[in-house]
């Protein structure tokens, strides 16, 4: 199932976004690297295996670094950014540093501890979402004391329900299985008592599976949950299978369709595209505004609130000499964020 003209926008949005600042930061020259001879050093070593694949090795080393700063803005803005997008939700920081830390009793944090040191030591005790959360959610009147703080990437508040995601990277240090899981459950416990009397929902979400053969990735919602927790160290330990999303569940589960996964990466391949720069550039152009060029690459890329600025031009610049000005302000600003409050001022207009 397709998603929605607006939510594609907006995960356009944060594709446009994504790419700009990528471009801004791409290693057109390899000589201002200053760590190059020491990773030229070590890469020596390994000669005879880059023969024939890499031709520049100071290009190498910081194009290296640069698919690392990719990997981190995918893994920390983007997927949180689409996650909310389909779900409705946003991020949330329950810490010390935002003044939100939330409370617990002395007591669940008695059962808490109890819990870690058990699935830690204790090789029959397995993890169990419904009697971990049985021992999480007693009442009882034992002193108030701060929680450990902990983020969540995704937290809606439903009339009934409490939503919190955390997503990771699909490949875990070893050993932050334990202190993530002890997080959780100090997560869980707060949040319980905040929202007294509502269901709470806290799960860790992978956004793929890397373990997934090419086989697996070509037929729809296939994934094999189990032989991914397998590979990360310690997560079977720690985690139930309930308590874990992976790759089509957790984009099906934030959407509510199936096959979410795939159009987003639909989406992103709209728009990466070899042309891209220059198609951004054009979009930036005011003197380009309205042109059949224009038009066209809106559609590419699902820009549909620039569409209906177009289609209503005659109305908004009826409205006033200084509607005119905003219209024709370019729709994106430089560090590739599209301009929402000129988007606010100009929808205001055509109502």
């Amino acid at each position: 199932m397709e998603l929605s003209e607006s939510i594609r926008e907006e995960i356009s949005m944060e594709v446009i976004k994504t790419l700009v600042s990528r471009f801004e930061k791409f290693p057109e020259d390899a000589s201002k690297n200053r760590n190059a001879p020491f990773h030229e050093a070590f890469l020596e070593a390994f000669k005879d295996k880059l023969d024939g694949k890499v031709s520049d090795i100071p290009f190498f080393i910081t194009l290296s670094s640069w698919l690392h700063g990719l990997n981190t803005t995918i893994g920390q803005t983007f997927f949180e950014k689409v996650a909310n997008i389909l779900f409705g939700g946003k991020k949330e920081e329950f810490t010390s540093g935002r003044n939100k830390i939330l409370k617990i009793s002395s007591q669940q944090s008695i059962n808490i501890s109890n819990l870690i040191t058990k699935l830690s030591n204790d090789k029959e005790f397995k993890p169990n979402l419904q009697k971990e959360n049985e021992i999480l959610f007693k009442e009882d009147n034992s002193e108030l004391i701060e929680s450990i703080g902990f983020t969540a990437d995704v937290f809606l508040e439903k009339e009934d329900s409490i939503y919190a995601i955390e997503i990771k990277s699909v490949r875990p240090n070893s050993g932050e299985m334990r202190a993530e899981k002890e997080k959780i459950l100090h997560g869980k416990a707060a949040l319980y008592r905040k929202y007294f009397g509502k269901k709470i929902n806290f799960f860790i979400g992978f956004p793929f599976d890397p373990t997934a053969t090419d086989k697996e990735l070509k037929i729809k919602d296939s994934c094999d949950k189990q032989r991914f927790i397998d590979s990360c160290i310690n997560m079977s330990k720690y985690f139930a299978v309930d308590e874990i999303m992976i790759a089509n569940e957790l984009w099906d589960f934030l959407s509510g369709q199936k096959d979410t996964m795939n159009e987003i990466i639909k989406v992103i391949n709209q728009i990466a595209t070899t042309g891209f720069e220059n198609k951004f550039y054009m979009l930036c152009d005011p003197t380009k505004w309205g042109s059949d060029e224009y038009i066209l690459q809106l559609r590419e890329w699902n820009l549909i609130t620039e569409i209906e600025f177009i289609e209503n031009k005659s109305k908004i610049i009826d409205s006033s000499i200084k509607a005119q000005d905003i219209l024709k302000r370019s729709c994106f600003k430089n560090d590739g964020n599209y301009d929402w409050k000129r988007a606010c001022k100009l929808k205001c207009l055509i109502k």
